[in-house]
Formats: structure tokens, sequence, C-alpha cells
């Protein structure tokens, strides 16, 4: 939708807004999560998911009026759809959490957010090399059509399978008269609070990362589609890897030594983004290559330690509203941060500074700034309330098993 948008002439501030929808409109969660219990989790969720299915039929159709309609035109049309889909999944997506809490045990919550992320990045890596081979070199309108309309096949015949999980007890629909929902102090129950402030810290820092790679590789680097995402598809691989590396180790290990080691290593991916973007490296494929492999990786090990975090730390009373705040507060601020992000790159376009070797221009400040909120989330980390969590030490320990790391071991700081 990025490489579509990019093809329409959409500036930055549009790709942002074509990326963050997604999240912001989760937060339609809210008014929504009241009626999950009278309504039923299985009904709620499959009904949002065949409505957003419809709309992936609708954008399908709009490539094929290219040279018809001006590109103004069919980039409102496409940003109009999206609010609609958008908007679908915000409100059934309520539903989704508590439905798969209350299904899964506290002890292998772990191990199923595992395979769920390799399902979920494995299948991506597979739609984003069809995708790539189906646009070509060329990207001509009518191949981002057939795009759209395989991932609105894939959306229905999902919903089979959507029908084949059991329902939960969704508990009992709130009376009428029920008072409002103490929202403020839900968000101040101290574990939860913490948690969310590493949430909005890894929001602000991640947002705007992976649209902004693209645009990058677009305009600086002059890459084709085709290509742009065949580099970007290799996330997905490092994402189907973190069920190798952590497997049911999340559950015995616990998310906060998982964040923290994730928060560092984006620490070093963003450096080399940096110095991508500032002229000191060339953007070989072999480094590109590897970048996205540990974004993808590091990405899907930090929602996955997010989420069973949450699922820890929520009361069973309140579940569902404490969910709905959960990831509408997350989901806000990273759908914000793209466009916020790409309001600033547009206004430092015509930065260009050099400072020896290194050029100061907009991405290499949007990379640099991405990179000291990475700093703050890690502080944040390890603030977290998870009494059973392991080490950084057993983490690597675990994860790694070299004898060889012993005294490194021994020098990591603990905690």
């Amino acid at each position: 939708m990025v490489l579509y948008g990019k093809s329409l002439g959409a500036s930055a501030t549009v790709l942002g807004i074509i990326s963050g929808m997604v999240h912001l409109l989760t937060v339609f969660q809210v008014p929504a999560v009241s009626h999950v219990a009278r309504v039923g989790f299985k009904r709620f969720v499959f009904t949002g998911w065949g409505i957003r299915v419809l709309f992936i039929g609708c954008m399908a159709v709009i490539p094929l009026f290219h040279g018809r309609l001006a590109s103004s035109t069919l980039l409102a049309l496409m940003l109009f759809l999206l609010f609609c889909f958008n908007l679908s999944r915000g409100i059934s997506s309520a539903a989704w959490l508590p439905w798969i809490t209350a299904l899964l045990p506290a002890e292998c919550r772990g191990r199923f957010l595992a395979r769920e992320a390799a399902y979920v990045n494995g299948s991506s890596f597979l739609a984003f090399v069809l995708s790539a081979l189906c646009l070509s070199s060329s990207a001509d309108p009518w191949r981002f059509s057939v795009v759209f309309a395989f991932s609105c096949l894939m959306g229905g015949i999902s919903l089979s399978f959507l029908k084949r999980i059991p329902d939960g007890d969704a508990g009992v629909p709130s009376p009428s008269g029920a008072g409002p929902v103490p929202w403020l102090a839900m968000a101040a129950h101290p574990p939860f609070k913490k948690l969310l402030h590493v949430v909005l810290a890894w929001s602000i820092g991640y947002g705007g990362i992976t649209t902004f790679v693209v645009a990058l590789l677009k305009s600086e680097a002059s890459m084709s589609e085709r290509t742009i995402l065949l580099v970007t598809s290799v996330s997905f691989v490092g994402g189907l890897c973190s069920l190798w590396i952590l497997g049911s180790k999340l559950d015995r290990l616990g998310s906060k030594p998982v964040l923290r080691a994730c928060f560092g290593m984006w620490m070093g991916i963003l450096a080399t983004w940096i110095l991508i973007s500032g002229r000191v490296l060339r953007p070989a494929m072999e480094l590109l290559l590897v970048l996205q492999f540990l974004m993808g990786l590091t990405a899907a090990l930090v929602q996955m330690a997010h989420t069973r975090l949450a699922m820890l730390t929520i009361p069973i009373m309140g579940r569902s509203h404490f969910f709905a705040l959960f990831t509408v507060v997350g989901s806000l601020v990273l759908g914000m941060s793209p466009i916020i992000w790409g309001v600033f790159i547009d206004l430092l376009a015509p930065l260009r500074v050099q400072w020896h070797e290194f050029e100061w221009n907009r991405y290499s400040v949007f990379f640099l700034l991405s990179w000291t909120v990475f700093v703050y989330a890690m502080l944040l980390a390890r603030r977290l309330d998870e009494p059973q969590a392991g080490t950084m030490e057993d983490l690597f320990r675990d994860v790694l098993g070299q004898s060889s790391l012993k005294v490194w071991f021994k020098l990591w700081p603990r905690g």
C-alpha cells in the first residue's frame, strides 16, 4: 500500500497516514468493548473480519481506473477505503485478545504467541515474495490490483478458519444502568502503568521506521518496487526465526529480559541506518538483508513480549476493558508516529548539510531521533514488574549456550 501511494505521488505525510491509519482506528475499541459480552467473542470478530474483506475487494478495483481519474482522486478514494477497512478492523479487534486469553492457560501463552508470530511472519514472507513477483520492475497499476485481489481472496479463506476457533466466555453483559468505566484508574494500576510506558516508547520509536525505510530505499537508493518488496520480505524471515530462537522459552525466561535485549539490538540497527542515510555506508544488498532480518526478528520478539506481559499483568476483573486500553493506547501512538514523523521529514526536505564524511539530511535526523527514543525505552524496560523473569544473562546463556561466552556473561549487568 505504501508503494502504491508512492506511485501516485504521495508525500511523506500521506505515507504516514497510510501506515498509521491501521493503528489509529483501534481507538474504536473503547466504545466497542462494552458490546463484546452481549455479542460474544466469535461473532464479534467474525463480523468485523468479513466486513473488512469486502473493503479489500473494493481496493482491488481502484488501480484499474489509472489514466481515467487523476492520481489525487485515486489516492483520495484509496484513503477512504483504507479508513473503512481499518475502522471495521479497529472495532472487531476489541474482542480478539480477550478471546485468546480466555482460551489459553497461563503456562502456555508464550509458546502460543511464538507460534502465532511464526505463522504470521512465514505467511507474510510468502505474500511479499508473491507481491514482488507480481509487481516486477514496472509496477503497472493493474499489477497492484492483482496484489489487492489476492489479499481479498486470502482474507475470505481465513474466515473459514476463524469459524473453527471455539468461542470463549465473554462474561456477563453490563447492565444498561452501569456507571462509566474507570479508564484513568485502570491506567494508573502500577504494573500496568509501567507496561504502558514501555509500549508508548516503543510505538514512538518504531512507528515510522518501516514506512520511511521504504521511502528511503525508493527515493534515495532508487530501488524498484520489486527489489524493495523482496528486501522487505526478509524481515518476515526474521520474525519466523523468533519461534526457533525463543519458542517456549518466553514462558520460562519472562518478557523483561527479552524487551531489554531487543531494545539494545534496535539501537545498533538504527545506528546503522543513520550511517546509511548519512551516506557513510553504501546500501549494499547484503547489509540491507541483514538489517531487515534483525528488524523483523526484534519486532516480533517485542510484540510477543508485550502481549505476554499484558496477559500476565492484566487482572481478570475488567479484562476486556484493560486489553482495550492496552491496545488503543499503544496503537494510537503507533498510528500517530508515522504521521508526525512524515510531517517532520517533509519539513526537513531541503536539509543537506555535509559534516566531514557524514551528511545531515531528513532521513539521518529521523533515524537519530528514533535511536534516542529506544535509549529511553531501554531505561523504562528496567522498571517493569515481572517477579518471575530471568536476567539478561539467563536469556543469552539459554539462546546462545556457548561455553566460550561464560566470561562475557559474568561481566554483563544483572537485573
